[in-house]
Formats: C-alpha cells, structure tokens, sequence
C-alpha cells in the first residue's frame, strides 16, 4: 500500500460523497426534531398524563440517558460488526420506538419508549458520522461532518413547526407529536439501503477483497488498495474499548468529552424546555412560545452557515475558542442587569443559540478525526455517552431551576458551564484543519494534542 498515494484524502469531491452526506444528516435531523418535540408535546401531555414537575424532567431527560447507553454500547459495537450493518438497523428502531411511544398510557410507558428511542440516536452518531468521515476528502471533511449536525437543528426547527401545526389534535396531540419521527426514520432508512461498507473499516479486518470491491465501486475500476493510504495499524483486530485511554488518545479523549458536554448541557436543556424557558421571560400565548421557540431553533441554523464557512479558514481549535467565549458572555449579562425584561434575556439567547449553531457540529468532527479507525466509532461513541451524562441531569434539572433561580440564573448557569468547556479547549485542543487521517491517527505521529497545538503554531 502506498504512503502517498491518497484517493479518498485527495478526491475531488463526488456526487457518491454528497449523497452519503444526506443520507448520514438523517439521525442528527431526527435527534434534534424528538429531542425538540417532545417539549411542544409536554404542553399537551401533561395535562392529559397529569405529570408532576418531576415527571416531566424525567420525561425530557429519558432520551438524553438512552443516548448515553446507546452510544457508548452501539459505538463500540459498530467497530466490531462495521458500519453499514448498524447503519441500517439503527433506523429501524427509531421508527419503531417512536411508533411506540405514541401508544403509551402510563408515564412508565413513555419514559421507557423515551429512553429506547434515546439508545437509537445515541447508536447513530458513531454509526453514521464514522462511516461518513471514512470516505470524505480531507479538503471537505470538516465542512461535510459538520453540516450533518447542522441539520440537528433543522430537524429542531421542524419540531417546532410541526407541533405548531399539530396543536389542533386536541388533548391527545402529544400522541401524534411523540409518534411523528417515525415518518423521518422511515425515509431515511429508505435512502441508506444500498450504501456500501467503509473501505478502512475493512481493511482494519483484514477484508481485503471486499475493500478493494467498495473503492472500484465507489472510485472507479482504475483504482485499487494501493491508493488508499490507510489509518490502520497491524492487529487492529484486537482493538478494545479501554484502547482510547491509553497512550496519546487519553487527552484526546479528555477533551472530546469535557468541550461536547460543554456544548450540549445549555443545548439540550435550552431545547427541551424552550416554550417554558420563554414564559420565564414574561412572553405567553401561541405566537409568542411557539414562534419564539421556532426563531431560536433557526438562529442554530444560521449560525451554522458561517460557522461551516470558517472551520475550515480558521480551523476547528479557534473557532471552538470563539463561539464558546461569545456564549460565556452572552449568557452572563442578564445576571448583572437589575431587574431585567423578557428583551435582554431573549437576545442573549438569540446570541447563544448563533454562536452554539456556529461550532456545536465540532462535536462530530473532532472525534472522528482525532482517534484511528479501529477504535473511531468507539471514541464516538463515547463521547456521545460522556455528553449526555451531563445533560440529562441538566434537562432533569431545568424545570426546577427557571423556578429556583429565575430565567437569567439559569443562562448564568449555561455561562459557567461553557466557561469550563472554553478552559479545556484552550488547554487539550488540537487543529485537525487539512490534515489527512493517516496523518492524524497513526501511531507514528506520536505528538500530544498539546504538542500538535504548539508544533502548528496555535494559541499557546
């Protein structure tokens, strides 16, 4: 196999890659459309359930639990059996679950098809953003990775559209809402049959053959192994879940976690509980929480239009800086202001939520370019898992702390969150910008993320 021959790092990029893209978008469009709509369905669902305050924390915070179980087990599942195998089944259970939860009478039953569901989406992230990352050209790597979770947020967005249209069902809407992500699974699990398996997933089996199949398929029949220059280290085979705290990958590791759950305890818990979020500020009726919380929703989408634009200009590690000390601002200012109105406090959120949409597909893109084929799903995986530990609790929690501490005590609590997820960047961060993967995950590119920040010359 040839060290500089590259055809998937070098590729011009395909009609093959952007259709993979598509397909990939699914799960994140489907994570950010339940995790959105379950806070319109709660309008109706807890009258109709006569759900305490706890219930409903529980509720918004089952999926977040499923996707702590569903990652970690499913990520390291899915560098075992490869990725195409997971990437189908996975859509499967989403629809199904989804399915179910529109049934449920007991507040045991919806939790439950909540938590499942949450398994299902933790599972596709490693899936799907690996599979995904294996292929992609690194000119567009960053660019692609990250606008499949750009349309987390349009699945978000769509939530809150949906539920606005949906809220005429009456007492039983939230059925209808909690059921709805079926329709989406089921669509993308159609345009996924066909795709074919990662070439370096199986090379990192000894799969030969059958990679050398999927790149004349994929790249022509001019092309063979030897233009691959692969990630994958000898005896790959015994890979193991504790191989990603081992040697250099442990700091890795380390900041993956701490920046995700950084990104994501305000994300989700801003999500999950927008239309209360927005009554602490003083707004009411229809237009006000709905269509605030739609305008929230899409302001992630905009945010992510230059944030795509930029990763690749300035590179992950500056744009993570930026985005997270622009939310530690944003979201502390309201705690400082004596008495302050539902303005201030919407426009910080408003800044949150550019600036979240901005970096937040980071969380995709650093750890699938970070750790080795082998073991890249499992880091994922992992990641994800680590992630929602936090946020679970925080979504748990939210209800409670807009009665506790007001609205801007809350944002204050997001600040101090993000501050941390900001000090661990600076500190652990890498830039990955227009390096390859072999040049990123192989071991003899021995260097600490430190040592990498130092060596190409970013912030000390």
């Amino acid at each position: 196999m040839s060290a500089t021959s590259n055809l998937i790092d070098d590729a011009p990029l395909t009609w093959f890659h952007k259709k993979l893209t598509v397909f990939s978008s699914g799960g994140p469009f489907i994570d950010g459309y339940a995790l959105s709509i379950i806070g319109i369905a709660l309008i109706t669902m807890t009258p109709g359930l006569k759900l305490s305050t706890g219930e409903i924390g529980m509720i918004g915070a089952a999926s977040l639990v499923g996707i702590f179980f569903g990652g970690a087990i499913f990520g390291w599942l899915t560098d075992k059996i490869g990725r195409h195998k997971m990437y189908i089944a996975d859509l499967i259970a989403l629809a199904v679950f989804s399915l179910l939860n529109g049934f449920a009478n007991e507040v045991w039953q919806v939790v439950l098809c909540r938590f499942l569901l949450g398994m299902a989406i933790g599972a596709d992230y490693p899936i799907a953003t690996s599979l995904l990352a294996e292929f992609l050209p690194k000119k567009y790597r960053g660019r692609l990775l990250g606008a499949t979770f750009v349309v987390w947020a349009v699945g978000a967005a769509s939530a809150f559209a949906v539920g606005y249209l949906l809220r005429s069902f009456g007492p039983d809407a939230w059925r209808v809402m909690v059921a709805s992500p079926a329709v989406f699974a089921i669509i993308t699990l159609l345009c996924r049959l066909g795709t074919p398996e990662s070439p370096r997933w199986l090379l990192s089996r000894g799969r030969k053959d059958e990679a050398r199949a999927v790149i004349k398929q994929v790249y022509g029949h001019q092309y063979d192994l030897s233009d691959i220059s692969s990630d994958v280290d000898a005896n790959t085979s015994r890979a193991k879940f504790t191989d990603i705290f081992k040697g250099r990958l442990w700091k890795r590791t380390l900041f993956v976690s701490i920046f995700w759950t950084a990104q994501v305890i305000p994300l989700f818990a801003v999500y999950t509980f927008a239309p209360d979020l927005l009554s602490s500020f003083g707004l009411s009726g229809d237009a006000n929480l709905y269509g605030g919380s739609l305008l929230i929703s899409m302001l992630f989408v905009i945010g992510g239009i230059p944030g795509l634009w930029l990763v690749e200009r300035i590179g992950r590690r500056k744009l993570l800086l930026w985005s997270f000390a622009v939310i530690v601002v944003a979201l502390a200012i309201p705690a400082f202001i004596h008495d302050v109105q539902a303005t201030p406090l919407f426009i910080a959120l408003a800044i949150f939520a550019l600036a979240s949409g901005a970096s937040s597909f980071l969380e995709v893109v650093y750890p699938n370019e970070l750790f080795p084929t082998e073991i890249r799903a499992t880091a994922v995986g992992f990641g994800t898992a680590i992630s929602r530990v936090g946020s679970a609790a925080s979504t748990y929690l939210m209800p409670a702390a807009i009665i506790s501490f007001g609205a801007a005590g809350s944002l204050l609590i997001g600040a101090g969150i993000t501050l941390v997820g900001l000090v661990a960047t600076l500190i652990l961060a890498p830039e990955t910008a227009n390096k390859t993967l072999h040049e990123l995950t192989t071991k003899n590119n021995t260097a600490s993320p430190t040592e990498i920040k130092v060596t190409e010359g970013s912030l000390p």
